[in-house]
């Protein structure tokens, strides 16, 4: 059996699992089980054409689904060094997806890193669902996506800031009940976050606070702004660079508003779909 765990929550938003749906689905001979450490989006994950998603609450809660001598492609910093060597022995295949650019191979492992150069065991890409390559017409100037998780109330500490970029906003998936009632006077309109897709594809100014969201903007010939998370690491911040998405390092209305009335020279990423379902083919071999 083949499993994917991939870190999830409140406090860590959906960026692990949009890859999970990226991959999962470029390979859906396999019937990958999804297992994650939120048991909404497992019960949600239908939703992105993941049949059968599991819930397990926290990564040692993994071998109680999966049996020794399983595979396991595996999105998460939970580990330490005796889980990490653990684990490495517990399945008979052992893929890892990582964005620090510092990180290194273990032996008996495959690594998925877009900072590392490809090798035998190393893959360098950036998983990025098929559908965002289907381009829709750009009938929303601006939008504002925060993340799937917003717990320390972000955008309502910022809503008279935010109110000045006139932008919509598209609502995160751990968001609070009744949240947009809080914020709709700061937003010409806002979006539920089931309708996250279709906005996004049809965004050409996407203001966010999200690594994966910004390279789905850019497969999607949007075109993205992106603004470092304090409570996030900033890895994926040269990745963006080398496709010209503006980068900012604080919020700042007055700079958004500033870097939207310019023409950016924005790199659109290949569609590594192929590339990595045959790359983690030949490791399971």
């Amino acid at each position: 059996m083949i499993y994917y765990y991939v870190h999830t929550g409140h406090r860590f938003g959906l960026d692990r699992f949009r890859k999970a749906v990226a991959i999962i689905n470029s390979l859906p001979e396999l019937n990958i089980r999804l297992l994650t450490s939120d048991f909404r989006i497992a019960s949600g994950a239908r939703d992105f054409g993941i049949n059968g998603a599991i819930g397990i609450d926290v990564l040692r809660n993994i071998p109680n689904i999966a049996n020794h001598g399983d595979i396991l492609i595996y999105d998460s910093d939970e580990h330490n060094e005796t889980q990490h060597i653990e684990m490495l022995s517990y399945f008979k295949k052992f893929i890892r997806l990582s964005l620090n650019p510092n990180d290194q191979l273990k032996k008996g492992e495959f690594l998925i890193n877009p900072h590392l150069i490809d090798s035998e065991n190393i893959l360098s890409a950036n998983p990025i669902s098929q559908i965002y390559f289907d381009n829709l017409d750009k009938n929303i100037s601006k939008i504002i996506f925060y993340g799937d998780d917003d717990y320390d109330k972000f955008l309502y500490k910022n809503r008279a800031n935010l109110k000045n970029i006139d932008s919509d906003l598209l609502l995160g998936f751990y968001y609070f009940l009744g949240y947009e009632n809080e914020l709709k006077d700061s937003f010409k309109n806002i979006h539920e976050n089931e309708e996250y897709v279709n906005i996004i594809k049809k965004s050409k100014y996407v203001i966010t606070f999200s690594f994966q969201t910004a390279l789905e903007t850019l497969a999607s010939n949007g075109i993205p702004i992106f603004v470092e998370r304090i409570d996030r690491p900033d890895f994926g911040n040269n990745i963006l660079e080398k496709f010209g998405v503006p980068i900012l390092q604080q919020f700042n209305y007055e700079t958004i508003n500033n870097l939207i009335v310019k023409n950016h020279q924005i790199i659109k990423p290949d569609n590594n779909n192929e590339k990595i379902r045959n790359k983690i083919l030949s490791w399971l071999k």
